[in-house]
């Protein structure tokens, strides 16, 4: 099996429109909520979400080239670039038939299909569909964009797993450039959900919180007063690469990809198993592919959402495996950054990823009344970031249907 390794990555977030903003909002503590921009929420229960600031895609790619591109694959492009400069990458000298895009969305196009769909119902009944209705709103699309643009003819295709979408787009991509069937893949995931459609859906799922009078401490994962998730947008992209590939074109190694799990919890279409069935299996199987033990993780991202029965959850299947571990280190970037649903996975890898190399834990805000059960059993890191020496981190993910995906980061060595 070959060694897996990182060497660039791209950021995208209601925190910072590039890596570096991300990580350095990240470990300060930033708060990305504020009111809702992109619609009239007046009948809205909820009326705020973690919006990208001071964003214009025409700062990163032409107008002609924005018109043709849904939000998701404007904020996919972006990152990927960011993520393909970081790494250094010159495909004129690389075998681009051994390079790949495993990219993923758990909406896809949602805002091109709520403008389409909107301005056909108001109209008179002619069906004045744009000819980019269908490119725009497939969730392959981003993917196969990406590898358009570079000219990449290797594995190409969309993960969609709901809020595990993107962890589990690194996991096939490790995968298969484990097995030898890529040398290098683009890899991480894109959403752009602040829709009418999208918000009034989760609305009604019971899903998003309602904290209007207090949007800034709304997402408060593990907190018992949470009541619900705050809904983000953005992108992740991380360049993942052969060791021995990376080495023969002098890349800068930043971290190295320990092992993935995957599970299903089997229990219900939204709702997480009370006990963290499938949370608990995904861990093990992470570990098991790592080739180590629950003691070897440092840093736990939590998926961690604000959800009342997600959290309790989570925590469960986490004392199940870890016992009672109060020296890892746990947080919950989502208290920062919203959730992202499909890029989720993705910006929290990142921010594992960095923890790794800057032996930094970032921190969860907001969060004051720990759940009870669990307050002393981990290191919430509360409020504030951490130094700490870190070798390996873990990132959890989970979407409605039960999908469990999880992710190990570690220090590389060579």
């Amino acid at each position: 099996m070959k060694r897996v390794v990182v060497t660039g990555m791209g950021a995208l977030t209601p925190i910072g429109n590039n890596l570096n903003e991300f990580w350095r909002s990240l470990i300060n503590g930033v708060n990305g909520v504020g009111p809702i921009t992109k619609f009239d929420t007046t009948k809205f229960k909820t009326k705020f979400a973690c919006e990208l600031k001071n964003f214009d895609p025409l700062h990163f790619i032409n107008k002609a080239e924005a018109r043709k591109y849904d939000p998701f694959t404007q904020y996919a492009i972006i990152a990927a670039d960011e993520a393909i400069v970081n790494a250094r990458i010159n495909f004129e000298e690389l075998n681009r038939n051994r390079i790949g895009v495993i990219w993923g969305s758990g909406n896809g196009g949602v805002t091109t299909y709520d403008e389409q769909l909107t301005e056909f119902v108001l109209g008179d009944g002619t069906p004045r569909f744009s000819p980019f209705l269908i490119p725009k709103m497939i969730v392959d699309i981003a993917s196969g964009v990406i590898s358009i643009k570079h000219g990449l003819r290797g594995i190409n295709f969309a993960t969609v797993s709901a809020c595990a979408t993107s962890n589990t787009a690194i996991i096939d991509a490790f995968n298969y450039i484990k097995w030898g069937k890529a040398d290098m893949i683009i890899t991480g995931g894109s959403e752009a959900p602040i829709t009418q459609s999208a918000v009034g859906g989760f609305i009604s799922a019971k899903a998003l919180s309602t904290f209007n009078d207090s949007p800034p401490l709304a997402s408060r994962p593990f907190d018992i007063n949470r009541n619900g998730f705050v809904m983000g947008e953005g992108a992740g992209a991380i360049i993942l690469e052969d060791l021995e590939h990376a080495k023969k074109r002098g890349a800068t190694i930043i971290a190295e990809v320990a092992g993935g799990g995957m599970a299903a919890d089997a229990y219900h279409l939204t709702g997480t198993h009370p006990d963290g069935e499938g949370a608990y299996l995904g861990m093990l199987a992470a570990l098991e592919d790592a080739g180590i033990q629950p003691a070897d993780i440092d840093y736990l991202s939590a998926h961690a959402t604000s959800t009342q029965q997600g959290d309790l959850s989570e925590l469960k299947a986490a004392e199940r495996v870890f016992g009672k571990a109060n020296n890892l280190n746990i947080s919950a970037t989502k208290s920062m950054t919203g959730h992202l649903l499909g890029a989720a996975g993705a910006i929290e890898a990142i921010a594992c990823i960095k923890a790794v190399q800057e032996n930094i834990i970032p921190p969860t805000i907001n969060s004051t009344d720990i759940e009870p059960g669990f307050k002393d059993m981990f290191d919430f890191t509360l409020h504030k970031a951490q130094q700490r020496e870190t070798h390996y981190a873990m990132n959890n993910t989970f979407g409605f249907g039960g999908h469990i995906a999880t992710t190990i980061f570690k220090k590389y060595i060579d």
